[in-house]
Order: C-alpha cells, then structure tokens, then sequence
C-alpha cells in the first residue's frame, strides 16, 4: 500500500474515536479549493467553467487555516483549478502542517518544478500529480500535447529533492485495461510513493459528456486491471476495500460528508464533484444538508458515481468496523472473478436538478455588490 504508517495509524484512531464517540458523519479529508483558475482546459473538467470574476478569486492562507481548524479532518487535499498558480500557496501550505494535518497538494505538475524551491519535504506532504495514463492517454486528456513529459520530469525532479510524489490517474470510457496495467508497470519504474485511481464522473458542465463510466463498466475494467497487476507490487495511496468496491466486490452506499470542500463559494453541498448549494461554515453544511438525497439510489446524478471523493470514506469506516475482512482483501488483493457485489437499485431516485447557472448568478451579484460598497468607500 502506498498510505504511510503514520498516516494509516493518526486516521484510524481518527475513526476509532469518532466510532466511540457515536458520531456517524465526520469529515475524513477536507478538499481545500483555493481557486478555480487552471493553466489547462480538460474536456472532462467541471471546475473551470466559470467567468473571469470568479475565476479571479482566491481564499487568503487565513480563510484556509480557518477551513481547516473548524473543519477537523485529519488529511487536507488542496485542489482547485490549479493550486500552484496561487501566490501564497507555500504559507498555505505550511500552515497546515504545522497544524498536524497531512497534506496533499494536487497539480498537473505544469508549474511544480519551476517552483520546487517555495516548499520543503516533509514526512506529511506530498505532491499529487495529475496523471491519466500513458503519454498518449493523458495528453489527449488534458487537451494539450507535451503535458505527460513535463508532469513526469517534474516527478523526477521532486523525488530528487526528497519529497513524496503521488499520483492521481482518472480512467475514462475506452480505458484499454492491458494499456492501463502497462502504464502503472512504468511508472512505479519512478519510485512514486502512491497512486490514486478511479473512474470519472460526468460533472454537470463538463465539455466532454460522452466518454465517463457507467458502474458495470467501471468494474469490469477494474477488475481486467488489478488481474493484470497481482505480483506487481503496484503501490495504491488508497485503502483495499475501496479498491475492492472498485473491482464490484462491496455494496457500498456514498458518504459525501467524508470529503467536504470549502472553495471561494463557501462549503459545498453536498460534496466536491456535485456543487448544489453552499454553506457559510462547516457546522452549517453538516447540520442543514439533506444527506439522503443524495448518492447512488437517491439521485440521478450520482446515478455512475464510484469516486474516491464519496467511497473511499465509506470504505475507511468498513474497515475499523471489520479489521479482519480488510486484512483479508489487503493480503489477497480485489477479487478479480466470480459474482460481483448486488448493485444499488436506483428506480426510485429523483431527478436531476440543473442548478449550477443560479449558484453563478448569486456568486457575480455578491461580487457586483462588493464592488459597489468598495467603490462608494473609495
């Protein structure tokens, strides 16, 4: 497994306490947006598609730590757009760690070695490079050529340096699982400390609809993959039983709580890939959300979502409440044939509701309104 000792151990007691505690929603990650802005244009990305005003904004270091301490994750994801364009990002940084916090800085590695220098290795960071598949894969998924080369150099580079590089690989429709298997081999050639994998899910304003992945498909992929990968020593930074979830092994339900995002909008309702609604703390988002109207079985855009994002909490739960089955899939691997798991029927969910023009109108009016009272100041 690519999750470090330490890690493993801080957020199982995490959980363990949480468990005693009785408390059935608690955050695991907190996934920190300090922007939208991005120096790349993704056919499958949903989070650039903004105007000038809002792509414009930032969260300053303090609104971050403040996102942090009241949120009480014990890992931070800082996301975006892309993190690296923000200026004051190596204090963000910084200042998360020094609130014990583990953090992982995601980016599609188009800035990171240029600014190497701005941040320092530590035993709770790492970089999480975005990168989906070969050269050929993940160039043509970003929409731009040259990305794999640099991203891989920057790797490189990192490693060099002494940081903990991880990997972020989103599969799509037309994944070639021998194609996938080859990739991970290369890769693991580099020394990552970890991959991330998992299936895309169609973001509500994505250029690209067509090609993201229906459940049945996703596991059968998965499974065609982890096939091809045992003896390989292939360093997952994710838990066995969402790997397992991944393959159709495990019936699990989403806990879109387990990942809350805080962006330049506020918190987000009800988790990072579905932005319905914003709260204006922490509190507010886990105590006035409606949880079960939303996940597989309650609502037609989660309908395909198997994501790291709201599984992988799910399956960190599984595992304390059942260690020996965990140690059991960790030592086997997924399960690769035979039956897989019953699927969640989803004939009485509710249909999808298209919001997101109105969460942008209400965003550019507080900012025509700020402006305003700024002006008059002036």
């Amino acid at each position: 497994m690519g999750v470090p000792l330490n890690q493993m151990v801080r957020v199982g007691a995490y959980v363990v306490r949480q468990h005693l505690a009785g408390r059935q929603r608690y955050p695991l990650v907190l996934m920190l947006e300090p922007l939208f802005r991005c120096n790349l244009a993704c056919a499958g990305c949903g989070k650039i598609d903004y105007p000038a005003a809002i792509l414009n904004q930032r969260l300053s270091p303090e609104e971050c730590f403040a996102a942090v301490e009241e949120c009480g994750a014990p890992v931070v994801a800082i996301a975006g757009g892309e993190p690296l364009l923000h200026k004051e990002l190596p204090e963000i940084v910084e200042g998360i760690l020094a609130r014990g916090k583990f953090v992982y800085l995601c980016t599609n590695a188009l800035l990171m070695e240029k600014r190497l220098d701005r941040f320092r290795p530590h035993k709770n960071f790492a970089f999480d490079v975005h990168l989906d598949g070969d050269q050929e894969m993940h160039d043509r998924s970003v929409c731009q050529e040259g990305v794999y080369e640099r991203a891989v150099a920057a790797i490189k580079a990192a490693k060099a340096k002494g940081f903990r590089v991880c990997i972020n690989t989103t599969l799509f429709d037309g994944a070639d699982p021998a194609r996938v298997a080859d990739f991970l081999d290369e890769v693991k050639k580099i020394g990552l400390d970890g991959v991330m994998i998992s299936p895309g899910y169609a973001y509500e304003r994505a250029p690209d609809q067509q090609h993201f992945l229906n459940r049945r498909k996703a596991k059968e992929l998965f499974r065609e993959i982890f096939r091809r990968g045992r003896g390989k020593g292939w360093k997952f930074n994710q838990s066995a039983l969402f790997l397992d979830f991944l393959a159709g092994n495990q019936r699990y339900r989403c806990t879109p709580w387990g990942k809350p995002t805080r962006n330049v909008f506020g918190w987000q309702r009800p988790c990072y890939l579905l932005g319905e609604g914003y709260a204006r703390t922490f509190s507010e988002l886990m105590e006035t959300t409606d949880w079960d109207r939303y996940g597989t079985g309650n609502y037609e855009k989660c309908a395909d979502c198997m994501v790291h994002s709201g599984y992988e909490a799910t399956a960190v739960s599984d595992a304390v409440a059942h260690p020996l089955k965990a140690l059991r899939v960790a030592l086997r691997g997924p399960r690769t044939e035979g039956e897989m798991a019953e699927e969640i029927p989803i004939e009485n969910q509710r249909p999808a509701e298209h919001v997101f023009s109105r969460h942008v109108e209400q965003a550019m009016a507080r900012l025509a309104e700020g402006k305003k009272l700024a002006d008059a100041a002036d």
